[in-house]
């Protein structure tokens, strides 16, 4: 792509790149796919004005010039959470090129946002979570595997934990205490605190687990010893659902919707519950309540006698 960004282009997107992942302290998956989504807008300006592009090609952008771009993604087959991202990347982007004094465009800022649907997690009952986290260890072909997916989901039930977050500790941070101190997206720490069934799950584990670790090796490892990866819990996952006959959205990350649903439904406090996800936005966290107010209207609709 370099080749198509005269040499201001380049150093400006390069610098821009620094910026999120420096200044901004994005995670390495959110600055690639900020990456990509500016990339694939480049290089179709590189298309539609043919030529090497430049900051002041951008400056020169119409709105026309905009919506063409939107309407290249809608003719792709592009999701309208996608578009709405990508969109959203480009405002930032231009933002901050603007507060950098590498150049100005506020057509974009007449560009409506796509509408996109509005997702409400999607959550697993109590006696789904828990069966869940009972059978995963079933699936395992040897005991101390069994073993490690059983602490993992006890983690990310009881806990709310990413699972990002999960893979990321390391030996180090076990035997765990009453507390644990959790790295989440931008870097950003919080304090969650641990139930014993969730030190005892983990506890098992290491136990069980024929590889020796040192202390800042990976707390969970594959079946060779090396960092274990999330597809492989998520694979578990998919497995697990026609056996429990759980529905598509019971993934890994459905146990941390569960964590905060549940909290929310035994009589939790919203910013209590935001601490313990480490949701930057109270916002974020309210969308549990819609969750919760769901379940109650079909637990009505189920059990009162003028219902039916």
């Amino acid at each position: 792509m370099d080749a198509l960004l005269d040499r201001g282009m380049a150093k400006a997107v390069a610098d821009w790149q620094r910026w999120l992942a420096d200044e901004r302290r994005c995670s390495s998956h959110t600055c690639d796919a900020y990456a990509r989504d500016l990339d694939g807008f480049l290089r179709f300006l590189v298309e539609h004005l043919g030529g090497t592009l430049g900051l002041r090609d951008l400056e020169a952008l119409k709105l026309a010039d905009f919506r063409a771009w939107l309407a290249r993604l809608a003719g792709s087959g592009h999701k309208r959470t996608s578009t709405a991202r990508a969109l959203s990347v480009l405002r930032g982007f231009f933002g901050w090129l603007e507060r950098n004094g590498l150049g100005a465009n506020h057509a974009i800022r007449a560009l409506r946002t796509p509408k996109v649907p509005h997702a409400v997690p999607k959550a697993l009952s109590i006696d789904e979570a828990q069966e869940a986290v009972d059978t995963v260890g079933t699936l395992a072909a040897d005991d101390w595997i069994g073993l490690r997916d059983i602490a993992i989901l006890t983690l990310l039930y009881g806990c709310g934990l990413r699972i990002a977050e999960a893979l990321s500790l390391t030996r180090g941070d076990a035997p765990f205490g009453a507390t644990l101190t959790v790295t989440g997206k931008g870097n950003k720490q919080r304090m969650v605190p641990i139930l014993p069934i969730v030190g005892d799950a983990v506890d098992a584990y290491l136990n069980a687990c024929p590889w020796r670790m040192a202390s800042d090796d990976p707390l969970f490892v594959g079946s060779r010893g090396g960092p274990l990866r999330a597809r492989i819990v998520q694979r578990q996952m998919q497995t697990m659902r026609p056996l429990l006959g759980l529905p598509e959205t019971a993934t890994p990350h459905a146990l941390r919707h569960s964590f905060a649903t549940h909290l929310l439904a035994m009589g939790g406090d919203l910013r209590s519950i935001q601490e313990l996800l480490g949701h930057v936005s109270l916002s974020t966290t309210q969308r549990y309540t819609e969750v919760d107010a769901g379940r109650l209207v079909e637990e009505y609709r189920a059990t009162h006698p003028r219902a039916r």
